[in-house]
C-alpha cells in the first residue's frame, strides 16, 4: 500500500508546487512544529515564518514561507502563502536582503505584539539559514 499522498502550494502569482509522491511534510504551524503523514487526520492550522520541509519520493526540498493557511483532507495537502521560496534557489544576498528587512521593521515604534512576534519568528528563521 502506497505511503504518499499529494501537496499543492499557491501563492498569488500561480500554482506554485504541486506533487503527488510526498511521504512527508513537516510545516511551522502556530502550534509549533506539525509533521504530516499519509493519513493524518483533517486539519486547518495557520502558518508562521518558517521552513516547509517536503520530502517525497524525489528528494527532500525545503522552502521559507512568512506566512500562511495549511489544510489536510482525504490526503491532500494544500498550503497557501503570500510568500514562499526556494531554498536551494535563494541567494545569500536575498537572504541578507529578507533579514535586514524584518530588522528594520522590528525596531518600528508602533508596531503590535502580534506582528513583533511573527517578525522576531522570521528574523529567527532567517539567521538560521547560515
Amino acid at each position: 500500500m502506497s505511503e504518499e499522498f499529494k501537496v499543492e502550494i499557491v501563492n498569488p502569482e500561480k500554482s506554485f508546487l504541486t506533487k503527488e509522491d510526498v511521504t512527508e511534510v513537516v510545516v511551522p504551524a502556530f502550534e509549533g512544529e506539525m509533521g504530516i503523514l499519509k493519513d493524518h487526520i483533517s486539519i486547518i492550522s495557520f502558518l508562521k515564518p518558517g521552513i516547509v520541509k517536503i520530502i517525497s519520493k524525489a528528494g527532500n526540498e525545503n522552502y521559507f514561507v512568512e506566512d500562511g493557511i495549511v489544510e489536510f483532507k482525504n490526503n491532500n495537502l494544500s498550503i497557501l502563502t503570500s510568500s514562499i521560496f526556494n531554498l536551494s534557489e535563494i541567494d545569500k544576498t536575498k537572504q541578507q536582503e529578507l533579514l535586514k528587512l524584518a530588522e528594520e521593521e522590528s525596531i518600528k515604534p508602533k508596531i503590535n505584539d502580534q506582528a513583533k512576534y511573527l517578525i522576531d519568528q522570521k528574523i529567527e528563521v532567517l539567521k538560521s539559514l547560515n
